[in-house]
């Protein structure tokens, strides 16, 4: 699996790491019953996939193959 490069970008790093803090928060909120804190924690584990998406826009993400981004040339 490491010779595929998957998930070795500081994109998907930032996304996951991102992902574990929200989803810590909405668990410890949720022992606590504490529903405002739990959706903010809920809040911080949807932004996840959009920072990803925008820091792989942005050239930080796992690079593709040229054919498969363009398959006319």
């Amino acid at each position: 699996m490491s010779a595929s490069s998957h998930g070795h970008t500081p994109a998907a790093w930032a996304s996951v790491i991102i992902a574990f803090v929200g989803f810590c928060v909405a668990g410890a909120f949720m022992v606590m019953a504490n529903t405002t804190g739990f959706w903010v924690g809920m809040a911080i584990l949807g932004i996840s996939p959009v920072v990803g998406g925008a820091m792989s826009m942005a050239g930080m993400g796992q690079k593709r193959p040229r054919d498969l981004l363009n398959p006319e040339s």
